[in-house]
């Protein structure tokens, strides 16, 4: 099995990535976040840094699209246009700027933002202005990763039900990750050689991503709420953690 992974990722580090997919899309089909960025962290530890970014990008655009069409019904299509607009521009952006943003001031930023949103009404803008969301996060997951803590703000400000948030997420998120991975195939990076690595965690995804959306049935949308409020603030708090201790 070893002769079919890429030079750098040994068979504990794919297995442990393997484990990551589940978790991540299990927690993020039910809970609507946290996945993504569990996941990047797990991938961060054992996979080689110039693949991290498009390969994590390639593993969220298929959980993502999995869990969309498991709540396809449940999209709340109005927010996704002028979002779509912003993500192209801050993704193309994103791929031509040469200096990489600084990211313990991207993770100060982004945490301190969501703490504001959970603690405090979000901005009007916030709701209104789908687009200017789409261009940050599109802009900044170039460098950052994982960017859909600050696209979790955005639908919560919408107060949708618990299966209309985590459907309108994905379908926010498969546009973001689906441009992400289109300007890194553009920028030159050879995802041929991850692809079996990229199928497995794939399928691995779909499978968690099932088994959360089982619990997702289960729990009321008050409860969704708390547990998306205690979620969004526990990452926002290590975003900010990580932040300070790399300055």
């Amino acid at each position: 099995m070893q002769e079919l992974l890429p030079d750098g990722l040994s068979l504990v580090a794919f297995w442990t990535i393997l484990f990551g997919s589940f978790i991540g899309s299990f927690i993020t089909a039910a809970f609507g976040i946290g996945g993504g960025a569990l996941l990047l962290a797990i991938m961060a530890s054992v996979m080689p840094p110039a693949a991290l970014i498009p390969v994590h990008g390639v593993v969220q655009l298929g959980s993502n699209i999995g869990r969309l069409g498991m709540l396809l019904r449940s999209v709340f299509w109005p927010a996704l246009p002028w979002f779509t607009v912003g993500s192209i521009l801050g993704a193309a952006l994103g791929g031509v700027v040469v200096v990489e943003l600084p990211p313990q001031w991207v993770q100060i930023g982004i945490g301190l933002f969501v703490i504001y949103t959970i603690l405090a009404r979000a901005p009007r803008w916030f709701s209104q202005w789908p687009a200017v969301t789409g261009f940050i996060s599109s802009f900044l997951t170039m460098f950052f990763g994982a960017t859909g803590l600050f696209v979790a703000s955005f639908t919560k400000s919408h107060q949708l039900p618990r299966h209309d948030h985590v459907a309108t997420h994905a379908a926010l998120m498969t546009v973001q990750h689906g441009l992400k991975v289109m300007v890194f195939g553009f920028l030159g990076f050879t995802f041929g050689a991850w692809l079996p690595v990229i199928t497995a965690l794939i399928v691995v995804g779909l499978i968690g991503t099932f088994s959360g959306k089982l619990v997702l049935n289960r729990i009321t949308d008050a409860r969704f709420g708390l547990a998306l409020d205690a979620i969004l603030l526990l990452i926002s708090l290590r975003l900010i953690w990580s932040g300070v201790t790399a300055l």
